[in-house]
């Protein structure tokens, strides 16, 4: 991995990039492309915002139709663009707050559900409905709201590391590190041994499977810390989120330190 590659919390002069509310912004002022902004707000955030209605009692397909009511009436609508201000802080307990708000009024609101496009906004792939809401079933709502976007983060840092392992011909360290770390984390289990590991990858020795999973962690860590930056104004806020991280998924944690 090289040096230029690393990331230093709050490094040299770096700017905070706060991704989600340049988005925002750019809705307010470039109408034409409102949809193709806030497909990037979708697919960050919509599992969290589903998962949230899950916890507050809502079934699948109540809580897929919320989640498109929700982005179509108070994100794409007026109501989001008039409150959003970045001095506010993390854009994601932002979307949080408009959430609550949305619920308390969403009675009141007979027809929101039929003024959501035909086509949708985005296709809610939720494979196993039941299983994602059950990741979070001992949470409280908003617990389950952070604990889904955690988890949505580390999905699109997880593909991009293995994107960029393929892309620079070090497959293999992604495949030993996604089976010898994150696949017996995840499953639980124990990890295979180091001498099946080399043997199934031709790796002459333990000392460099040791090397090729810390090349790939500090890809990991490196890429995560760039995410973040996306999303925060203060090198404060970057350690939060990694705490935040921390707190729902600590073995996973544990190995980007």
């Amino acid at each position: 991995m090289k040096n230029n590659d690393q990331t230093d919390i709050g490094g040299d002069g770096q700017t905070f990039l706060t991704t989600h509310w340049s988005l925002i912004e750019s809705i307010r002022t470039e109408a034409d492309s409102s949809h193709a902004l806030i497909g990037s707000l979708l697919k960050d955030y919509w599992k969290p915002v589903y998962c949230y209605l899950r916890r507050r009692g809502y079934r699948n397909e109540e809580a897929k139709d919320l989640t498109q009511a929700f982005f179509h009436e108070i994100v794409l609508g007026n109501e989001l663009l008039q409150q959003a201000d970045r001095r506010k802080g993390r854009f994601r307990s932002f979307l949080l707050t408009s959430l609550r708000r949305f619920l308390i009024n969403v009675n009141k609101k007979e027809t929101a559900l039929k003024r959501v496009p035909k086509g949708k906004l985005i296709a809610l792939d939720v494979a196993d409905p039941d299983a994602l809401a059950a990741v979070s079933e001992d949470m409280s709502p908003d617990e389950s709201f952070n604990c889904a976007w955690v988890s949505s983060l580390l999905e699109r840092v997880f593909e991009e590391v293995e994107n960029t392992c393929d892309r620079d011909g070090k497959t293999v360290y992604w495949k030993v590190f996604e089976e010898r770390v994150l696949q017996p984390i995840m499953d639980q289990t124990d990890p295979p041994s180091v001498k099946e590991i080399c043997g199934k990858y031709g790796i002459p020795d333990g000392h460099k499977l040791a090397n090729m999973i810390i090349t790939t962690k500090r890809r990991i860590r490196s890429t995560l810390e760039k995410h973040i930056r996306k999303l925060v104004t203060s090198p404060d806020e970057v350690s939060d989120e990694l705490q935040e991280m921390a707190r729902f998924f600590p073995e996973i944690a544990q190995n980007f330190k």
